[in-house]
């Protein structure tokens, strides 16, 4: 059993920010003033594969840019939601249309906006480093049950899993994904052969 203090085989959906948290909190700019956000390719693999295992994603973003939606259809997340500047109704709208419970959601935020949605699953995560988050967050979200006080590292079934680098949200992204999965897909494939 995982030392996260919360049951991961509850989770069926999962909902995203971008910037801060599927990208970094700094954008490049393009000439014509287009955001030009990074992607981790591990974060990828790990939305492709929760997508297949049947858990739900989406993507709830402020963000405009076209380039979101084709960056996640691509991997089969097809509930990508640009220009939210109220996400709660968004979330909750997409949790009704896929029948998931509030205890069956994990949001992944790092602002205040994001604050509504952190308060309004069962899992409010932030992955932002705990001095770069403002109060409100840190204190919304389930960051001291993912990982541990001593060393800031997920931990799964005891062992240690990699320590990211500083800041690196796109590794504890993977990680909590990878979890989720782990605890997930046997559940799946066991309810795929009744």
């Amino acid at each position: 059993m995982s030392k996260i203090d919360y049951d991961l085989r509850k989770i069926r959906g999962v909902a995203f920010d971008v910037d801060g948290v599927l990208s970094p909190s700094t954008v490049p700019m393009s000439e014509n003033g287009e955001p030009m956000r990074m992607v981790n390719i591990k974060d990828g693999y790990a939305m492709q594969l929760a997508v297949k295992c049947g858990i739900k994603i989406a993507i709830i973003t402020g963000a405009r840019t076209p380039g979101i939606v084709a960056r996640y259809n691509a991997l089969g997340i097809h509930d990508v939601f640009l220009g939210a500047s109220d996400k709660l109704p968004i979330l909750a709208q997409w949790m009704s249309t896929n029948g998931l419970k509030r205890e069956e959601v994990a949001f992944v935020g790092d602002d205040i906006p994001d604050l509504p949605c952190l308060r309004g699953v069962g899992l409010p995560w932030s992955c932002a480093s705990r001095r770069g988050t403002s109060a409100d967050v840190r204190a919304a979200t389930a960051w001291p049950a993912i990982f541990s006080k001593k060393s800031s590292r997920p931990v799964a079934n005891g062992s240690k899993m990699p320590r990211p680098s500083a800041g690196d949200c796109n590794s504890k992204i993977w990680n909590v994904l990878i979890l989720t999965i782990k605890y997930f897909l046997p559940i799946r494939l066991a309810h795929r052969r009744t």
